[in-house]
């Protein structure tokens, strides 16, 4: 980790400021979704967010997604922006993200190049399908899933080619009614971040602590924090592995 503590905390503040606005919003249009990753793993073992972690990551039902989507850009605060390929052409990702201007970070993969998109401190939004659990629509999802990421990597990225595989994916989701048999699985549109997760792990969802405050959660995180990571996720890494995305934090305004 390079980013000096007190500011990695004061950007982490800004994240959870963010999110509340994001919870608001999600309960005013009646919206779900769960904290995810490193964020859902952070809420599990420290209560808030890991120590170095530097984003937050949250997964949403896909009918969810895009209503978040239209009803955000007029309803976030002014400054705190929802970024997508609509509202921030230059951005390069699939995936949707609330940016907070309160705070600027520089990623790894950014340092040195010249970035035309926002690049405050973010929120990732991941949208999920519902499928059924068969043998085979797994082998499906974990090939789709790994040709996705090949044509995601810097040397073989073709946005078509990930276009038609996204597309092979979505029309396997079925719905969220249909709860017997039922895996969720995500969309494809952040390669990085993959996982089979049982229906009944998801739902009913339920709330859990993270930073003094309560968000949703799976209903079984450990079942699905089992299904992200092949380690022991209660057991601290060693220090060499307790990277972030960060190579640097700049903040613009201090939070409350």
């Amino acid at each position: 980790m390079n980013i000096e503590p007190k500011i990695l905390r004061e950007a982490q503040l800004i994240m959870l400021e963010t999110l509340i606005e994001f919870d608001r919003i999600c309960k005013k249009h009646n919206l779900d979704y769960w904290l995810d990753s490193g964020t859902l793993l952070g809420a599990v073992r420290h209560k808030g967010f890991i120590p170095w972690d530097d984003d937050i990551d949250i997964a949403m039902p896909v009918e969810d997604y895009q209503i978040f989507a239209k009803v955000a850009r007029d309803e976030l605060p002014k400054d705190m922006f929802l970024q997508n390929r609509d509202t921030d052409p230059s951005f390069p990702f699939d995936y949707m993200k609330i940016r907070s201007s309160k705070a600027i970070i520089i990623e790894h993969h950014e340092r040195g190049k010249r970035v035309n998109y926002h690049q405050g401190v973010f929120i990732d939004i991941f949208p999920m399908f519902a499928i059924k659990e068969t043998r085979l629509n797994h082998l499906f999802y974990k090939y789709t899933f790994a040709t996705i990421r090949f044509f995601s990597a810097k040397k073989f990225d073709c946005i078509r080619v990930r276009k038609v595989l996204k597309k092979s994916l979505e029309r396997l989701h079925l719905g969220w009614d249909k709860k017997e048999g039922t895996s969720v699985i995500y969309s494809g549109k952040m390669p990085d971040v993959a996982g089979a997760f049982k229906y009944s792990a998801i739902y009913p969802l339920k709330k859990i602590e993270f930073e003094g405050l309560e968000f949703l959660s799976p209903n079984d995180p450990h079942h699905y924090l089992e299904n992200i990571y092949s380690f022991d996720y209660m057991e601290l890494p060693p220090i060499e592995k307790r990277t972030n995305h960060a190579y640097k934090i700049t903040i613009l305004k201090k939070s409350d």
